[in-house]
């Protein structure tokens, strides 16, 4: 139902279509310069392009019992199929609920981690940390959740060049797997970029989540 390759087809397209608007308007500064907040609209159009519904910051669903909706962690990018609605358990149902919203225990979870190894401050002094505890992070919130059933974690890597995405990716999914982390095989792609921070390359990538003890 949401095969990782085809989900980072549609972030690469989506990303490469801004990169080349960036371009043909000589923007000063390129696709690497924005931060992950501002790239999620562009990630959601792109997904929505492919045919997803996108349900972006969605409360997890173990936090859905909370009685106030600003409470519980949320997920970045709550993708559905053929571009339906997500449902709302937690609310009452009405006569004007969607009859085919899809369940979130039939959603795809989809975090979002976005790190430069360059910036406009120049080299990133918080590249390893972000790669290797910040996007750790978002893995376990995806597996310790039991009513999530479909997960990802999508990396959207800014580096120098092809030897240094797959090196570091590469480093990243050891430590991953070396502390149990319940990841599978990456579908993986790849753009260049004009160079205006240092960065070259954009790399996109999408790790299967599992629930804990659950593997591929």
């Amino acid at each position: 139902m949401y095969p990782t390759s085809d989900i980072v087809d549609a972030v690469e397209a989506g990303l490469a279509k801004e990169a080349d608007r960036l371009e043909e308007a000589q923007s000063v500064r390129g696709l690497d310069a924005l931060d992950e907040l501002s790239l999620h609209p562009i990630l959601a159009t792109a997904l929505e392009r492919a045919g997803y519904g996108v349900s972006p910051e969605e409360r997890y669903p173990a936090g859905r019992g909370k009685a106030s909706q600003s409470e519980g962690e949320r997920c970045d990018l709550v993708l559905t199929p053929d571009g339906r609605p997500l449902a709302a358990p937690e609310q009452d149902p009405t006569l004007f609920d969607p009859p085919d919203a899809v369940a979130l225990d039939d959603a795809f979870w989809l975090e979002v981690k976005v790190i430069a190894q360059f910036t406009t401050e120049g080299a990133n002094r918080s590249y390893a940390s972000a790669l290797l505890s910040a996007a750790r992070q978002d893995v376990t919130k995806l597996s310790r959740d039991p009513d999530i059933a479909h997960a990802g974690l999508l990396i959207v890597l800014f580096a120098l060049d092809e030897q240094v995405t797959e090196h570091d990716l590469d480093a990243w999914e050891s430590r991953c797997l070396e502390a149990g982390l319940p990841i599978g095989s990456p579908a993986r792609s790849r753009f260049s970029i004009a160079d205006r921070l240092g960065n070259r390359l954009c790399a996109v990538v999408v790790y299967p989540v599992y629930g804990e003890g659950e593997r591929d």
